[in-house]
C-alpha cells in the first residue's frame, strides 16, 4: 500500500514522458493520477490503528544486506498526517496550474508528480539511507519547478534554494553513516534504541540541525525562502510552504528527539532562542513588505517558529500542537499563496499598492481571502487557533518567558495579515485595471472549498486529528525523556 501511494505519481510521470505529447492530455493525466493517489492514501487512514505507536503498513525488502541497508517503509501517527497532506495538496496544485502554466506543460506535470513521489517517500521511509536518497531526490524537481517556470530571477532563487539545502544535507549524510556503521543497520526503529554518549549526541545533533534548520527554515538560515517563494510559480509556492517546510520539523521529530534525546534537551534553549527571533523578527519584516508573496513568505518563517518551539517543549500539548500547526500552516499558507496567484494571473503584479478596492469587483474572492486571513491570524474557530493555543500551553509549562515572548508573535501576525487584507481588499478602486478583474471561476472556487472545510473542521472539531497523534506522541516523549547517555555525562558536559 505504501509503495503504491509513494510511486504511483512517479509512474504517472513516466506515462506522460513516454506516451503523451498533448499538453491538455498531460494536464488531465497528471491531475487524475494525483487524485487517485489521494483516494488510495485515504485507505491508509481508514485502516490505521490509532491505539498503537507501532509503525503500520510496513514493507521490507533486502537491498544491501551486508551493509544493513533495506527498502523499509512504514507510517505511524506522526508521519501519516504528512503523507495525507502531501497527497491532498498535490491535485490542488495541479488544478491551480491548469491555465497559468503555458510552456513545457508536460515537463511541468512530470516534475510535480515526481516531487510528490519523493516527498511521500521521505515521510514513509524507515531506512536512513532510503530516507536520505529521497530527501535529496526531492531537490531536483523542486529546483526545476522554480528554475524553469519561475519569475525573472528564477535561476538565482533556484540555485540559492538548492545550495542551502544541499550544504546542510552533506553534514546529515555524515551523521547517518556514523549511526549506520555503529549500529550495523540503517533501520530507523533500531537506531531509536541505540545508546550514544553525550558527546556523540551533541555532534550528531548539530549535523542533523544543519540540514533540518535550513528546511524549516529557522533564523538565520531562512533567507533562501522569500526568494524561492517570490520566483516560484503559484503551485510551487503552495507545495513549498505546505509540504517542504514541514520536512525539516519532521526530521527533528523523527530523528533528533528520539535518537538524540540528551542533546535535544541540552540544545533546547538554543532552539527556543532561534525560534523566538524568527517569530518576532520575521513578523516585523513581514509588516514592511510591499510584495504580497514576500509578505506571506516571511509569515511562514514566523509561523514555523511556533512549530519548533512546540516540538522542543517535551510535553504532549506542545508536541501535538506543533504537529497540528504544521498541518494547519500547510492548509492556510497554501491557500494564501493560491489567493496571491489568482490576482497575479489577472494583474501580473504582486505589488500591494497596485490593488485596493477588490471587494467592489471580486466579492467571492474577498470573502475567501478574509477567511484565510483570519485563519492565519489565529481567530478562534479556525484551525490555526487550535494549534497555536496548544503550543503556547506547552511552552508555558516548559518555560513561561518563552510563552510570553512567543505570544507577541500572535499580535504581530494579526497586524501584518489584516493590514495586508485592508490594503488589498478595502477602499475605493483607484486603478482602472482592477475594475476589469473578473471574480473567481468555478475552477478557482473548487481549489479553495476543500481547504475551507479543513479550516473549520480542525477549528471546531480537532479531536479526530489529535487522536491520530496521541499514541505516537506518547511514545516519542517516552523516548525523548529517556536519558541515554547518563546523568553523569550530561552534568560533566
Amino acid at each position: 500500500m505504501l509503495s503504491l501511494v509513494t510511486f504511483l505519481p512517479l509512474v504517472g510521470a513516466f506515462v506522460i514522458f513516454f506516451g503523451i505529447r498533448n499538453d491538455g492530455m498531460a494536464r488531465m493525466v497528471a491531475f487524475l493520477v494525483s487524485l487517485v493517489t489521494f483516494v488510495i492514501s485515504l485507505r491508509l487512514l481508514t485502516g490505521f490503528d490509532i491505539t498503537t505507536h507501532q509503525f503500520q503498513f510496513t514493507e521490507e525488502l533486502r537491498w544491501l544486506p551486508d551493509a544493513g541497508i533495506s527498502y523499509r517503509m512504514g507510517v505511524d501517527g506522526i508521519s501519516l498526517p504528512f503523507v495525507l497532506l502531501t497527497t491532498f495538496l498535490t491535485p490542488i496544485c495541479l488544478l491551480a496550474s491548469w491555465e497559468s502554466i503555458k510552456t513545457r506543460v508536460r515537463e511541468y506535470m512530470m516534475a510535480f508528480l515526481a516531487l510528490e513521489s519523493f516527498v511521500v517517500g521521505v515521510f514513509c521511509a524507515l531506512d536512513f539511507l532510503l530516507f536520505y536518497i529521497l530527501w535529496e531526490a526531492m531537490l531536483i524537481p523542486m529546483f526545476l519547478i522554480i528554475g524553469v517556470w519561475g519569475g525573472p530571477n528564477r535561476v538565482y532563487a533556484a540555485l540559492k534554494f538548492f545550495l542551502y539545502t544541499l550544504a546542510g544535507s552533506v553534514l546529515m549524510l555524515i551523521a547517518i553513516l556514523y549511526l549506520g556503521i555503529k549500529a550495523h543497520t540503517f533501520s530507523i526503529p533500531a537506531l531509536m534504541a541505540l545508546p550514544l554518549s553525550f558527546d556523540v549526541q551533541v555532534w550528531l545533533f548539530l549535523a542533523f540541525m544543519a540540514s533540518f534548520a535550513v528546511k524549516v527554515p529557522m533564523w538565520p538560515v531562512h533567507t533562501w525562502l522569500p526568494d524561492a517563494h517570490v520566483e516560484a510559480p503559484t503551485a510551487g509556492s503552495v507545495i513549498l510552504a505546505g509540504i517542504l517546510l514541514k520536512m525539516g520539523a519532521y526530521g527533528f521529530l523523527r530523528f533528533s528527539l528520539p535518537i538524540l534525546p540528551d542533546a535535544s534537551r541540552y540544545f533546547t534553549p538554543l532552539i527556543f532562542g532561534l525560534s523566538l527571533v524568527a517569530i518576532v523578527y520575521t513578523a516585523l519584516v513581514a509588516l514592511m513588505q510591499k510584495d504580497l508573496k514576500k509578505l506571506v513568505a516571511y509569515s511562514s518563517v514566523s509561523h514555523m517558529g511556533f512549530v519548533t518551539i512546540g516540538l522542543f517543549t517535551f510535553n504532549q500539548q506542545g508536541v501535538e500542537g506543533g504537529i497540528l500547526q504544521m498541518i494547519n500552516h500547510g492548509v492556510v499558507a497554501g491557500a494564501l499563496f493560491l489567493l496571491v496567484g489568482v490576482v497575479y494571473d489577472r494583474m501580473h503584479t504582486r505589488e500591494i499598492a497596485r490593488y485596493g478596492g477588490i471587494a467592489n469587483v471580486m466579492p467571492v474572492y474577498s470573502v475567501i481571502f478574509m477567511l484565510f486571513a483570519l485563519a492565519s491570524a489565529g481567530l478562534p474557530g479556525t484551525n490555526s487557533f487550535v494549534g497555536e493555543i496548544l503550543i503556547l500551553l506547552g511552552a508555558f509549562l516548559a518555560n513561561k518567558a518563552v510563552a510570553v515572548i512567543a505570544a507577541t508573535g500572535l499580535v504581530l501576525g494579526a497586524a501584518y495579515v489584516l493590514w495586508m487584507f485592508k490594503r488589498v481588499v478595502f477602499g475605493p478602486v483607484v486603478h482602472e485595471d482592477v475594475k476589469a478583474m473578473p471574480d473567481l471561476s468555478m475552477r478557482e472556487v473548487a481549489l479553495f472549498l476543500p481547504l475551507i472545510v479543513l479550516v473549520f473542521w480542525i477549528g471546531f472539531y480537532p479531536g479526530p486529528f489529535l487522536a491520530l497523534l496521541h499514541a505516537s506522541v506518547d511514545n516519542l516523549l517516552m523516548q525523548a525523556n529517556t536519558v541515554k547517555a547518563g546523568a553523569v555525562a550530561l552534568a560533566q558536559f
